[in-house]
């Protein structure tokens, strides 16, 4: 059985500034219930101790929650209600109660978002990235509970992380198109969060390989069906020559889809365009959709299977899971 490490108390962080409990928890209540050099002081104490509040009974400081903390990136993301699905059908039959959070890919809400589940003592986190904040690091490794991170297995883990490889996974759609035949193939990405930026490397790792000229056309805004569209249009009126698209996800590819048949343009004579991650909407449509496909729910499974056997004291047996994902070629390349 895990134990949870014993976290750092209001008076340990007194003890360090050299005032009393009561200055720390007016600051935290209100900073500026105290001066300005006070505040830094107490704000670099609790930097340095990886401080997490406590907003639960005292009961809980020294017991199990029976809970645990999930943090994905949207909750009305179809990839991730998917992955969300398959903890919960884990979770919920071995007694454990979920806490999800989102944090809209943005690497300061999910410090908050952290710091709030672990203040209620969770017995353990699934984090949906692999890149983190310093301080969410340090939370971590003071709240001394499980992590898994899951979506990807290329990056550093914390401890164990379970889902496939997505550079691979770009690299291998890519390589089938230009096998196809497909020589000026763009690159559709959105959000600009880490996964978007690793399918990026392993379709530039394809076109390079194959001596093809890589091009990028990225965005910052979330995906959509009408960004998918929006950015096809950007692609041909930069990039005439473009005879292929391959998508960050299958949102951007349906829309580019839409977009091709709106102008008519033959899909796959005259463009080819695969998604990512393999949607029922995207299998289901005319032309069926190429992409890659991916097992949500079954990392959603095996993260919460893991989880739960190292809360009951297995020991961590393989730190990298790789479940894998499937080419899809559909009738769209």
């Amino acid at each position: 059985m895990i134990n949870k490490k014993k976290r750092p108390t209001l008076q340990d962080v007194a003890d360090i500034v050299g005032v009393t409990k009561m200055t720390v928890s007016r600051y935290l209540r209100d900073p500026s219930q105290v001066s300005a050099d006070m505040q830094k002081s107490i704000a670099v104490a609790l930097e340095e101790l990886g401080y997490i509040p406590n907003r639960a009974p005292d009961l809980l400081s020294h017991a199990k929650s029976h809970a645990i903390g999930i943090l994905v990136p949207s909750l009305t993301n179809q990839v991730f209600s998917e992955v969300i699905r398959g903890i919960e059908s884990i979770t919920e039959a071995a007694g454990y109660q979920t806490m999800l959070a989102h944090y809209g890919y943005s690497l300061e809400v999910e410090e908050q978002r952290i710091s709030h589940l672990l203040s209620y003592h969770v017995d353990g986190l699934i984090l949906s990235e692999s890149h983190h904040s310093v301080r969410t690091l340090k939370m971590i490794e003071t709240a001394g509970i499980p992590v898994i991170e899951m979506m990807d297995v290329t990056s550093a883990a914390i401890q164990q992380a379970v889902g496939f490889d997505n550079i691979a996974a770009s690299y291998c759609m890519v390589s089938q198109m230009i096998q196809r035949g497909y020589q000026h193939i763009v690159y559709l990405g959105a959000r600009m969060d880490v996964r978007t930026q690793l399918k990026q490397q392993g379709y530039e790792k394809a076109m390079r390989e194959h001596h093809l000229t890589p091009i990028s056309v990225m965005t910052e805004e979330p995906s959509s069906f009408t960004l998918g569209a929006e950015l096809l249009q950007q692609t041909l009126a930069q990039h005439q020559q473009t005879d292929g698209i391959f998508c960050t996800n299958d949102d951007l590819a349906i829309g580019a889809v839409f977009e091709c048949q709106r102008q008519g343009i033959a899909i796959p004579d005259k463009m080819a365009i695969a998604g990512f991650h393999g949607h029922d909407v995207g299998q289901s449509m005319v032309p069926k959709l190429a992409s890659v496909i991916t097992p949500r729910e079954e990392i959603g499974r095996v993260s919460a299977q893991q989880l739960i056997g190292r809360l009951k004291g297995q020991p961590i047996d393989n730190k990298i899971i790789d479940l894998g994902f499937k080419i899809q070629l559909g009738e769209s390349i």
